[in-house]
């Protein structure tokens, strides 16, 4: 009987623990007229989406380059983690949306020429896409930003752009964009584009630039997100991330700074998740 008992727990617990945890659907498609093609993403749907009406606080998750929206899936572990998060109650329920930068022309960006405008996508087409398929809360409070190394770039930046779109923003081990026009100006010195079109790229990529030419209401904005900024202390990418913690000290824009053993691997990402996620559920919740 006892081993009987084994075997029947054996076949069962599979199917328990995804009864009882969330659901990633790992390929679904918004259409876009802004790019002129169908864009993939994956959705991370937490346990009881299915089983009643209520709506959730969304996290659009970014990956780094080379990834896709299955990133975060097989990598990051992301249902595991969010099921655990969740399960444990740092972190709200929420959903989680991972969308798609790498088909075609990569990167969260739009381009210098504006032939490809990812960013206008990701603003006019993708949000609006999951708030309508999707049980989700679309005020402010309720929609935060999170990713890692371009991902991490496309939230700060997204987050600079639109501040009043997000609650909250956390970039990991951040890609954090061009620091001096020279060098810049320099890898981008192929005829291609004018030096007008380099300079206004550059100046809409450069945060020093952004922070000190946004308007009084825009800085207000920037400074009403909730920041949470985190890098390896052996990532390639931490000078740039430090740069970013002391421009954010000199701008009065109050902010979660971490610098942690590790380096630019899957293994901090993973590490980093379930606090991303109870960070950006503190704007979620009262607190």
């Amino acid at each position: 009987m006892k081993k009987l008992f084994l075997i029947f727990l054996l076949f069962c617990l599979p199917y328990w623990a995804s009864a009882w945890g969330g659901k990633v659907f790992e390929t679904r498609t918004v259409k876009s007229a802004v790019l002129k093609m169908d864009r993939k993403y994956a959705v991370y749907l937490p346990e009881g989406y299915d089983e009643t009406d209520r709506s959730y606080p969304v996290l659009y998750l970014l990956h780094g380059s080379g990834d896709d929206h299955t990133g975060w899936v097989q990598f990051g572990q992301v249902q595991h983690i969010a099921d655990q998060a969740i399960a444990e109650g740092k972190a709200a329920p929420m959903i989680i949306v991972m969308p798609d930068a790498n088909t075609g022309i990569k990167g969260y960006f739009n381009d210098i020429g504006g032939n490809f405008n990812y960013e206008d996508f990701f603003f006019e087409e993708l949000i609006p896409h999951i708030e309508k398929t999707y049980r989700v809360r679309s005020e402010r409070r309720y929609r935060a930003i999170s990713g890692l190394s371009m991902g991490g770039g496309g939230t700060v930046f997204y987050s600079l752009h639109r501040p009043e779109v997000f609650a909250a923003a956390a970039p990991l081990s951040a890609s954090t964009g061009n620091w001096e026009f020279e060098q810049f100006k320099i890898r981008h010195k192929d005829g291609k584009f004018t030096e007008q079109q380099i300079s206004a790229y550059f100046d809409r990529h450069n945060i020093e630039n952004l922070l000190k030419t946004a308007s009084d209401e825009k800085k207000k904005k920037i400074k009403e997100v909730r920041w949470y900024i985190s890098c390896g202390d052996d990532d390639f990418l931490y000078e740039g991330n430090s740069l970013l913690h002391i421009l954010f000290r000199k701008n009065d824009i109050r902010h979660e700074f971490r610098i942690k053993d590790g380096a630019h691997t899957w293994s901090y990402w993973r590490s980093e998740l379930p606090l991303v996620m109870e960070f950006v559920s503190k704007s979620f919740m009262q607190y």
